[in-house]
């Protein structure tokens, strides 16, 4: 059993997603966190150490967070979900390096744009600017139809979740678009989606 802290129309959406695609025995424990337009407040019961989501924790009491991270180990953990290669498999680098291009330069980027710092050089030459980013993700979508190759893998609810969550922060292009709803239209988005609010 995974117990996902979780709340509503934030980044653990996402993760509610990736535990419907792998069929994984989990529950849910809602909690409030602090909003970016000033609503919001840390919760006392959430046992993330920032009081951010998403927060899973499994039987064993060990706890994975960072959303990259949840989508290795929960992928990795149901196998049979075929959410990822296999580390012996073709296609297992570009699937890993994904994942942390998500974490190490999309999530940077988009936040800099937002935060109008795009124009930094320091910050480009570091992480790469949005134009770069366009392109790397364009140039996958062009090669083939999920980010990481021809099958659909935990990489693509990291990329589909910020398509979801502001479409302008990924390329402006009819592939993209294309992209977003072939994942969109996946039966578990519909259940997770079903999930992502508290119960009354």
């Amino acid at each position: 059993m995974l117990t996902l802290y979780h709340s509503p129309q934030s980044r653990s959406s996402r993760i509610i997603w990736l535990l419907e695609e792998a069929g994984a025995d989990y529950k849910i424990e809602y909690v409030t966190i602090p909003r970016q337009d000033g609503s919001g407040a840390p919760d006392p019961k959430n046992p993330h150490p920032e009081k951010k989501v998403p927060f899973l924790v499994n039987s064993n009491g060990d706890a994975v967070f960072e959303s990259a991270a949840i989508c290795l180990y929960v992928a990795d953990l149901y196998p049979q979900a075929g959410l990822a290669p296999r580390p012996d498999e073709k296609g297992r680098g570009e699937y890993v390096s994904w994942l942390f291009y998500y974490a190490g330069v999309i999530e940077p980027v988009v936040h800099f744009v937002f935060f109008d710092l795009g124009d930094h050089e320091g910050l480009r030459r570091t992480f790469r600017g949005r134009a770069e980013m366009d392109a790397r993700i364009l140039g996958a979508l062009e090669a083939h139809d999920y980010i990481a190759g021809d099958k659909f893998t935990a990489a693509d609810f990291l990329i589909t979740g910020l398509g979801q969550f502001a479409r302008q922060m990924l390329p402006a292009d009819p592939i993209v678009d294309a992209y977003l709803k072939r994942c969109s239209e996946r039966p578990a988005l519909a259940r997770a989606l079903k999930k992502d609010a508290r119960p009354a």
